[in-house]
C-alpha cells in the first residue's frame, strides 16, 4: 500500500481504551484495605518496574533533559501524586458516582488553562459535546451527592484531586511537545511515587505487612488504569490537545458507576443510568466533530519510531 494512502492512526480507539482502563481504578481502590497513600505509591512504583526493560532504549533521552524540563517534570509528578492521594482518599468517604462525577470538572479547568497558556482554540461542537457530557455527569451524581459529614469531605477531596490532575495535564501537554511518552511517564511516575513515599514516612504508614491480595490489587492498578490509562493519555497529549484528552474523564463516571453497581453493590438510579448514555453521546460529539481530533490525527508515517510500537501492541 502506498504510504500516502495508509489509514490514519486510530486515536479514537486508544481514547476509548483509556477511558475503560481508568474506570477500573475506583473499583480496585475500594477493594483494597491498605492506606490510599500506600496504594498509590506501589501502584506507581510497580508501573516503573514494568517499564524498566525499555530504560536502556531511552537511556540518552532520559538523562538529557534541560533544567526547565526537570522542574516541570518535578511539579507534574508532585501534582499527580497529590491527585492520587486526594482522589483515592475521597473514595473512602463517598460513593464512586459522587467521587468520579466531581472529576468531570477537569476538562473545564484544562480548557481554560490551555487557552491562557497555549492559546488553544475550541469550536462549537466541542463546547456542545462537553456541555452535554457535563450535564449528564451531574445527573449521575444527583441522587448520590451529600452536603454534610464524611461525604462532604469526600467531595472536597475529589475536587482538590481534580485541580491537581488538571495541573498535571497542562504541564504534560507542554512537556510532551519535546519528550517521548516513555521518558515523560517514567520520571513523572517515579517523582509521584517518591512524593507519596515521603508522605508515608512522615505519617508513619507501614511499607510492608500487606496480604498477597493487596499486592495483586497494587499490580492491577499499575497495569490497567496506570499503563493503559494515564500512560496512554500522556502519550496522546502530543497528538491531541489537553482539553480533548481530559474529556476522557467524562466517560469515567458511566463505566465506574456501572462497575460499582455490579461489583460493589452501589445502586444506580434510572436517572443516573440514562444520564450515562447522555454522557457517552456528548463525548462522541466532542471527538467526532471537535476541531482538534480532525486537525491533529496523523498518519502512521508521522509517528516517531520510538512511539510507533504502542500502535503495534494495541
Amino acid at each position: 500500500m502506498n504510504q500516502a494512502h495508509k489509514p490514519s492512526f486510530s486515536f479514537e480507539l486508544l481514547y476509548i481504551i483509556g477511558i475503560i482502563a481508568i474506570s477500573f481504578s475506583s473499583i480496585f481502590v475500594r477493594w483494597s484495605e491498605a492506606e490510599v497513600s500506600v496504594i498509590a505509591m506501589y501502584r506507581l512504583y510497580l508501573t516503573n518496574l514494568i517499564m524498566l526493560p525499555l530504560v536502556w532504549k531511552y537511556r540518552t533521552e532520559l538523562f538529557s533533559l534541560t533544567r526547565k524540563q526537570w522542574m516541570l517534570i518535578l511539579w507534574s509528578g508532585i501534582a499527580l501524586g497529590l491527585h492520587f492521594l486526594l482522589w483515592m482518599g475521597s473514595l473512602r468517604l463517598t460513593t464512586v458516582a459522587s467521587s468520579t462525577v466531581i472529576m468531570t470538572l477537569e476538562p473545564i479547568l484544562v480548557m481554560l488553562g490551555s487557552f491562557l497558556f497555549f492559546r488553544t482554540g475550541t469550536n462549537r461542537a466541542m463546547l456542545i459535546g462537553m456541555g452535554m457530557a457535563f450535564i449528564g455527569s451531574l445527573a449521575i451524581g444527583a441522587g448520590d451527592f451529600h452536603v454534610s459529614g464524611q461525604a462532604l469531605l469526600g467531595d472536597a477531596l475529589s475536587f482538590l484531586g481534580m485541580v491537581a490532575v488538571s495541573i498535571h495535564m497542562l504541564m504534560g501537554k507542554h512537556l510532551r511537545e519535546h519528550l517521548s511518552a516513555f521518558v515523560y511517564n517514567f520520571w513523572v511516575f517515579i517523582i509521584a511515587a517518591t512524593s507519596l513515599a515521603l508522605y508515608n514516612v512522615v505519617n508513619a504508614v507501614p511499607f510492608t505487612g500487606y496480604a498477597p491480595q493487596e499486592w495483586g490489587l497494587f499490580l492491577l492498578l499499575a497495569i490497567v488504569p496506570t499503563l493503559f490509562g494515564h500512560y496512554l493519555f500522556n502519550w496522546l497529549l502530543k497528538y491531541i490537545n489537553a482539553t480533548a484528552v481530559s474529556m476522557a474523564v467524562l466517560g469515567e463516571p458511566v463505566i465506574s458507576s456501572l462497575l460499582a453497581w455490579v461489583l460493589l453493590g452501589e445502586r444506580l438510579s434510572t436517572l443516573q443510568f440514562g444520564a450515562g448514555f447522555f454522557i457517552l453521546f456528548g463525548v462522541w460529539v466532542f471527538i467526532r466533530y471537535g476541531t482538534d481530533f480532525k486537525k491533529q490525527v496523523v498518519h502512521e508515517s508521522e509517528i516517531p519510531d520510538n512511539e510507533r510500537s504502542l500502535k503495534a501492541s494495541s
